[in-house]
């Protein structure tokens, strides 16, 4: 991995918290396939090629095919998605992006059909996880490697 610093090295406390919350992440009851379609999709909003080919390449060892991963960017009207996938795909989106959209009481609550009180919390977990991945590899230079 090339990037403008090695942070693990230069601030290894502060990199911490960040291990200790992908630990907890890896170990949620959320589905892999929909974790790793969820930051893909993050990915894909905020930029992170190296988080978006990260992902994928994990998406397809997971057996999720190139025509989801594809039609992540139109979920919305994709029928490869279940309700449930897009009820996640809408709070990814609306998490990330947070000052636009916000969390409404209306996308709680559907989001909420789905999953109980310990899934929301590990899925707000997930989505918080790989927005902050994105965030520290876009701002230290990380790019997807080839």
């Amino acid at each position: 991995m090339d990037n403008r610093i090695n942070y693990f090295k230069v601030a290894p406390n502060a990199m911490t918290p960040i291990m200790e919350s992908e630990k907890y992440v890896r170990k949620t009851s959320i589905d892999r396939k929909l974790k790793e379609l969820i930051k893909i999709r993050v990915s894909q909003i905020n930029g992170c090629s190296y988080c978006l080919n990260m992902h994928t390449k994990a998406a397809k060892k997971l057996n999720v095919s190139d025509k989801q991963i594809d039609a992540l960017k139109h979920w919305k009207t994709e029928e490869l998605f279940t309700e449930m996938d897009r009820a996640a795909f809408e709070l990814a989106e609306n998490m990330t992006l947070v000052s636009e959209n916000g969390v409404s009481d209306a996308l709680y609550e559907k989001v909420r059909e789905y999953f109980d009180e310990k899934e929301y919390v590990e899925l707000v977990m997930v989505i918080i996880q790989i927005n902050t991945w994105n965030r520290l590899f876009i701002a230290m230079g990380n790019h997807a490697e080839v």
